[in-house]
Formats: structure tokens, C-alpha cells, sequence
């Protein structure tokens, strides 16, 4: 696994932090449970359940070290960090659609947050990438997997 920087918000770190906690305490207990009463069961070659709490176990042991490299690698941005002349990570921008006359707006975020549902982008998705470095009132077009689309930028804010 890379060691490669993570931008991670305040608000992020704690919710990596948490789920780090969660699988270390809870999940792993759990996991060591569901072992312990698959291995009372007797022949582990054709034992279903004790492969899959293997595999689970091995997948939640993946997790726990990908939240551990994150965290480590963390470069963490704060509201003094973010300005609200230039779109940056940290930054919450409301755009204007262009062609629909709509008016949406996101917050710029690193990958490790991205949350599409929540409005949260990442700095690296194709909108995020095309925002960053922008002022208000720019228009910037955004090369999508559905074509180009036109924004212009109304407000920037943290």
C-alpha cells in the first residue's frame, strides 16, 4: 500500500477515527466470536461459516489498516486554510447550471470523504478538479462521463 497523502477535513478525521475504534473494539470482537463458534463445529474443510468469518475477518483487517494509513497520512485543512476568493478543498461552492437554469451546491472535499449523496465532492472528481482555483462569477465547463457541462460559480464559502 502507498503511503500517499490524505486530505482529510476536521469532520473527517473524526468519522475515519470512529470507524477505526469501531472495527478495532466491536468487529473484531464480533468476528473472533463467529470463529470461535464456526471452529465448535467441527471439520473446518467443508465449514461454511468459518470461511466466511475468515474472509470477513480479512476484510475488516484490510479496512483497519487502510484507515491507519490515512490517518497517518493525513494532511488535515481547517477553516483557516480555506479562503473564500478561490475554490479549494474545504471550500462550499453554489454553482449555477447553466443549460438548466438549476442552482446546486457542493462542498470540495478529498477522496477519502467524497459522499456524492451528501454534496460532498472529491477534489479530484471531475467537477471538484474543474472548480478548484476558480472565483466567483467564472464559468467553468466540466468534462463528464454525459458530456460537457456549463457552471458558473455564484458563491464561494467555508
Amino acid at each position: 500500500m502507498t503511503n500517499r497523502e490524505t486530505i482529510l477535513t476536521p469532520e473527517g478525521v473524526a468519522k475515519l477515527e470512529q470507524e477505526l475504534i469501531y472495527l478495532k473494539t466491536v468487529r473484531r470482537r464480533e468476528i473472533a466470536s463467529r470463529i470461535k463458534q464456526a471452529i465448535d463445529f467441527g471439520d473446518l474443510t467443508e465449514n461454511s461459516e468459518y470461511d466466511e468469518a475468515k474472509n470477513e475477518q480479512a476484510f475488516i483487517e484490510g479496512r483497519i489498516v487502510s484507515l491507519e494509513n490515512m490517518l497517518k497520512n493525513a494532511k488535515i485543512i481547517d477553516d483557516d486554510d480555506i479562503t473564500t476568493d478561490v475554490v479549494s478543498i474545504g471550500s462550499t461552492v453554489k454553482l449555477l447550471d447553466v443549460e438548466f437554469d438549476d442552482v446546486i451546491e457542493y462542498t470540495i472535499v478529498g477522496s477519502a470523504e467524497a459522499d456524492p449523496s451528501k454534496n460532498k465532492i472529491s477534489n479530484e472528481s471531475p467537477v471538484g478538479s474543474s472548480l478548484i482555483g476558480k472565483t466567483r462569477d467564472t464559468e467553468v465547463e466540466v468534462i463528464t462521463p454525459d458530456g460537457v457541462i456549463q457552471f458558473k460559480i455564484l458563491e464561494i464559502n467555508k
